[in-house]
C-alpha cells in the first residue's frame, strides 16, 4: 500500500473577484520497506494559473514562488496527469494536513472538468493527529507544532508544497499508530459532485461549491 502525502500551494487572494488557484503540487510517497515505513520518493510540479492577474506579490511573499516559476509551468490538467502517473497503479491513500487541500483540489478539478475518481481514500491527518495529541478540545495542531511534539526538525521552506509534504510525511511515519485510514471516493460523495446551477423561487442561485466552502469554514485553516 502506498500512502501519498501531498500538499498544495495556492495564489494568495486579497480581492474578492479573484479565486485562489493551485500553483504548486508536492507529494511524498510513504511505503513499507524492510518492515518499516519510509519516504520512497517525491513529486513536485509548478502549475500555471488560468488568471495571471491573480498572481501577485502577496503570493511570492507568502510562498517564495515567483512569476518566473509559473510562467512556463504546465496547466493544472497536465500537472495532475503527471501527478497521477507518478502515483501509479498500486492501491493508495491520499493524505493531507487539514481539509483545505482536498476542498481546493476538488473545486479546481470541477472548474477544469477533470474527473474526481482518482481523489480516493482521502484522509485529513491533521484532524486525527490533533484528536490524539491536542490538550485542548477542538484545537487543531499546526504542522510546525506537530513536528515539535515529535521532536522532528523542519527541513526545507515553509509554504513550499514538496517541503511541506515531506515534513507532513515525517509526522505520518512517526505517529502512524495515531491514524486510521478511511476509504472513500470524491466522485461518489454528493457534497463534492458538480450540480447544475439553478434559480430558486427567490431568484437566488444554488451554488454547490459555495455551499461546500461554507460547510468547511468551521473546520479550520491549514496551519504550517
Amino acid at each position: 500500500m502506498n500512502y501519498i502525502v501531498y500538499d498544495l500551494e495556492f495564489t494568495v487572494i486579497r480581492k474578492q473577484e479573484w479565486l485562489a488557484e493551485i500553483i504548486e503540487i508536492g507529494a511524498a510517497r510513504v511505503k513499507e520497506v524492510d518492515g518499516k515505513l519510509q519516504i520512497a520518493d517525491t513529486f513536485q510540479s509548478f502549475v500555471k494559473p488560468l488568471r495571471d492577474s491573480s498572481f501577485t506579490q502577496h503570493t511570492t511573499t507568502f510562498t517564495g514562488i515567483t512569476l518566473q516559476d509559473i510562467q512556463n509551468a504546465p496547466s493544472l490538467a497536465s500537472a495532475l496527469d503527471a501527478f497521477r502517473t507518478w502515483i501509479g497503479s498500486e492501491p493508495y491513500y491520499l493524505c493531507a494536513w487539514g481539509p483545505d487541500d482536498k476542498y481546493q483540489l476538488v473545486k479546481s478539478c470541477n472548474e477544469h472538468k477533470i474527473p474526481l475518481d482518482w481523489i480516493r481514500n482521502h484522509n485529513d491527518i491533521q484532524k486525527q493527529f490533533s484528536k490524539k495529541r491536542s490538550t485542548e478540545t477542538y484545537r487543531q495542531i499546526g504542522l510546525k507544532k506537530a513536528l515539535e511534539l515529535l521532536e522532528i526538525g523542519f527541513e526545507g521552506s515553509h509554504h513550499r508544497a514538496v517541503d511541506d509534504a515531506v515534513n507532513t510525511a515525517k509526522v505520518f511515519i512517526a505517529a502512524y499508530a495515531d491514524f486510521t485510514m478511511a476509504e472513500n471516493n470524491a466522485a461518489e460523495e454528493s457534497i463534492y459532485t458538480t450540480h447544475t446551477v439553478y434559480e430558486t423561487g427567490d431568484n437566488e442561485p444554488n451554488l454547490p461549491l459555495g455551499n461546500l466552502a461554507e460547510l468547511l469554514k468551521g473546520l479550520g485553516k491549514k496551519d504550517t
